[in-house]
């Protein structure tokens, strides 16, 4: 029988959770290695992770695994002492602990655990040195927050605990979470989940702010928790009695770090809290030295040490680093205490400007360049959003308008090509809102027509309209930029939507001269894609085309692919109204792998759910299928409702396809709900004309209740109902999943034709209304205006219009007298409603 290796190992206090891999590999290495050390930044999770992997190794040494616990160990000539204490080495003569110790591990099979060396890693170091060098059999396994730096360690960076995100929900900072609340006796945290993934996230993902952020679940919600979250060093002061006095509070662990460094590695500490995402080595240096207490030249060697330290985390090989949110809210405390916030965040403010706008100018501005040099400017810029966010933020604060909208501007065309303008809109009316009489015409001018950029895209046209007309005519009088360029591509737009055809056609002959003439082939393209709109609106195919494809032989001399995508997109527009339906696949899948490669989900999911439609009129279910899904995936992600819509669009025209006009009534309900919840009224033509032929073909009754449930149903459960009914018809795909339920799952409608059911008072009788649709019916009936019903019934009277539009819609009316009408004859009246 094997006897069990000796040790002094405690007995885990609660259960392990997660770092499979972590101990899997390090079980590896302990075997092979002669010094390992668990490096990370306090509360990571380094003890526990090392006892851990102890434990496992402890058959592989005969002699023994042993733990010698430092953190309460202050002087270091007591390291050898303590050693000595655990492996039970007397001193024989005053002053030879240390050859006791040689003589006890010299052959020993050992496994020597060195917990919390960081206040004392020189000398951990001369000795660990020393011990390896004459004890062939020994291996050390340490955690400290900065390594050894000896020969041979191989140094373990502890990452935090995995982070949820939407494929892994049940990632190991909520498992780790949820276990211990659910020991301290919050037996209802599962049913705030949502609220607990926002507070791992909030905490990095660190172990012991976890712990003690799961012990306060007795008294606060994970909601409030995380609400309160800001605050973390009050709030998180709750932890084991028996744990050491600096793992008790999360300030106090953080502490323990802080007072290790030297003078000058804290400034530095503080200074980097002005950041708010990812920096390298360049930015720190233009934002951080100064010249006096910290010299560029010394930067390196700090920042190195603050990466030893485990107090700034170094992003792989990319040369970039960050700071977890706990060290740089700590850190930013200690920039206020010595009262550099204002110095330090005017210049991170200037540094991130000038640095956003050589990413736009190498993006944007140069005529002709190779995709891969200009998307390298575009990544770049993606990386400095978080401090943008914080440097506009600050911008607003100290009323710095004019570097504050320079950075706006220069975020934009970022924004731009990664499809996500919401954020610059913001960015601008606060912007605009501050005092502006020292900032130049042209560059509020600029700003105008950056904000009415994002209103058009959010639909307030009026607005837009007015902001952008005062943006194209100042800017007139200065100097052509690319920025008037793209102003005219709004105003265009904007002017073509409201209907003002001759003012925009105006617009885009300017746009025309100006961009060929100062050599922008950008805005030369925008141009050309709105001849193109123009052209296909009025039916001239041909023209349409030709403007397409000078377009896109613009972006293509421009290695632009943006350009060259938004160019493809609409030349596959066309030759889909030309019933050209293969030259529409072929240039839809060409712009395709342009989009993917610009993390522009927006227009990605554009092209996915053109793909869809085009693939569905060419009968491959299979591929329609995939790309409707991948469509509605990517916009749901991205919350936008328009791609969604979309999406649902082209599942219908599938569904159409297909046979199934139950599920295409049923998406095309969903599309139709979307457009009117963005303010577009009605269901558009091909709606119209499924509407007329699934009534043909299933009957008045049974397409106002599909026509109901669509609207009514949320888009996901639509789309997942409709998509699972198209497998069953998809070679390969599960049969008998369709709408109707088939064959021998019996009916559920009155009609018995599937399994949607019939809720009172929305039955064939009442033509399918909603309570408020039959409400406003009935004051139909006293031949009130909508003006007059959104006074009855206190709601505005757009929202009295898309009713009413719905109305006419589900019961096949083109006039409201139709309904007054129909509402009379129905017995629709006060009670009912």
């Amino acid at each position: 029988m094997t006897v069990p290796a000796p040790h002094n190992l405690p007995v885990e206090p609660n259960r392990f959770i997660g770092r499979e891999r972590d101990v899997s590999e390090l079980g590896a290495l302990v075997r092979a290695e002669r010094v390992i050390t668990l490096s990370g930044v306090g509360g990571i999770g380094k003890t526990r992770l090392s006892l851990r992997v102890a434990a496992q190794a402890r058959p592989w040494f005969a002699d023994g695994v042993w733990l010698v616990e430092l953190a309460r160990v202050g002087d270091p000539a007591l390291v050898v002492n303590e050693v000595a204490g655990v492996l039970g080495v007397r001193d024989e003569l005053p002053g030879r602990l240390l050859d006791g110790l040689r003589l006890r591990l010299r052959d020993a099979s050992t496994l020597i655990l060195l917990d919390n060396c960081e206040h004392l890693v020189e000398r951990c170091a001369e000795l660990v040195a020393q011990l390896i060098a004459e004890c062939p059999r020994l291996r050390f396994l340490l955690t400290s927050r900065e390594p050894l730096r000896i020969q041979g360690e191989l140094v373990w960076r502890v990452p935090p605990l995995e982070l949820p995100d939407e494929r892994h929900p049940d990632a190991e900072s909520v498992l780790l979470f949820v276990e211990r609340a659910l020991a301290a006796g919050a037996r209802a945290v599962t049913e705030h989940m949502p609220d607990v993934v926002r507070l791992c996230r909030a905490l990095d993902g660190l172990p012991l702010a976890l712990e003690l952020a799961a012990a306060r679940t007795g008294l606060l919600s994970p909601g409030r928790i995380a609400d309160r979250i800001g605050d973390r060093f009050a709030l998180l002061t709750t932890g084991h009695r028996t744990a050491p006095a600096r793992q008790r509070t999360l300030l106090a662990t953080v502490e323990w770090s802080h007072d290790l460094l030297t003078p000058k590695e804290r400034v530095l500490l503080r200074r980097l809290s002005v950041f708010a995402g990812v920096f390298d080595l360049g930015l720190a240096e233009r934002v951080c030295a100064d010249g006096g207490i910290l010299r560029r030249a010394e930067l390196l060697d700090l920042l190195a040490g603050l990466v030893d330290k485990s107090l700034v985390l170094h992003q792989g090989g990319a040369g970039r680093y960050r700071l977890l949110e706990t060290i740089r809210q700590y850190a930013a405390d200690r920039l206020e205490e010595v009262g550099e916030v204002a110095r330090l965040r005017d210049r991170h403010l200037r540094v991130v400007c000038e640095e956003m706008e050589r990413c736009y100018e190498g993006g944007s501005l140069e005529p002709r360049m190779p995709w891969p040099a200009r998307l390298a400017h575009f990544i770049r810029g993606r990386t400095l959003l978080d401090d943008c966010r914080a440097a506009i933020d600050w911008a607003v604060a100290s009323r710095d308008a004019v570097t504050g909208l320079r950075l706006a501007r220069a975020a934009l065309a970022i924004l731009a090509v990664r499809g996500d303008l919401g954020e610059s809109v913001g960015w601008h009316e606060r912007l605009l809102a501050l005092d502006l009489a020292k900032v130049p015409d042209d560059v509020v001018a600029v700003a105008a027509a950056a904000l009415a950029y994002g209103l058009e895209l959010a639909d307030e046209l009026e607005r837009a309209e007015e902001l952008i007309v005062q943006g194209v005519e100042e800017q007139k009088r200065h100097p052509y930029t690319h920025w008037l360029g793209i102003s005219y591509g709004v105003a265009l737009t904007v002017f073509f939507r409201t209907g003002r055809t001759e003012r925009a056609l105006r617009y885009m002959e300017e746009l025309e001269a100006a961009a060929s003439a100062h050599d922008d082939p950008f805005n030369l393209a925008t141009a050309r894609i709105a001849r193109l709109n123009l052209a296909l609106f009025q039916g001239r195919l041909r023209q349409a085309r030709r403007h397409g494809e000078e377009a896109l032989a613009l972006g293509r001399q421009a290695g632009h692919h943006w350009t060259q995508a938004r160019a493809l997109t609409h030349l596959g527009a066309v030759a889909e109204a030309a019933g050209d339906l293969e030259t529409a696949l072929s240039c839809h899948a060409d712009a395709l792998p342009l989009l993917e490669g610009m993390d522009n989900r927006v227009e990605l999911a554009r092209c996915h759910a053109q793909l869809g439609r085009v693939a569905a009129g060419l009968g491959d279910r299979a591929a329609a299928r995939k790309h409707v899904a991948a469509g509605l995936e990517l916009s749901r992600k991205a919350g936008q409702r328009r791609g969604v819509m979309r999406a649902l669009s082209a599942l219908s025209a599938l569904a159409q396809a297909q046979g199934d006009l139950e599920g295409a009534v049923l998406a095309g309900a969903a599309a139709t709900a979307l457009r009117e919840s963005i303010g577009q009224v009605g269901p558009p033509g091909r709606v119209r004309e499924l509407l007329t032929l699934a009534r043909a073909e299933l009957g008045e009754g049974r397409v106002t209740l599909l026509w109901a449930r669509g609207m009514e149903w949320p888009p996901d459960e639509v789309a997942r109902h409709v998509l699972d009914s198209e497998a069953a018809h998809v070679p390969g795909g599960a049969a008998g999943q369709g709408v109707g339920g088939g064959a021998g799952q019996g009916g559920g409608g009155a009609d018995g034709q599937g399994p949607l059911p019939i809720e009172v008072g929305v039955g064939p009788r009442y033509g399918g209304l909603t309570a408020r649709e039959r409400e406003i019916a009935l004051l139909l009936t006293k031949g009130l205006s909508n003006r007059a019903i959104a006074a009855e019934l206190v709601i505005s009277p757009a929202t009295v219009a898309r009713h009413v539009a719905n109305i006419m819609d589900k019961l096949g009316f083109d006039a409201r007298s139709q309904i007054a009408v129909w509402a009379a004859g129905h017995g629709i009246d006060a009670q009912r409603t």
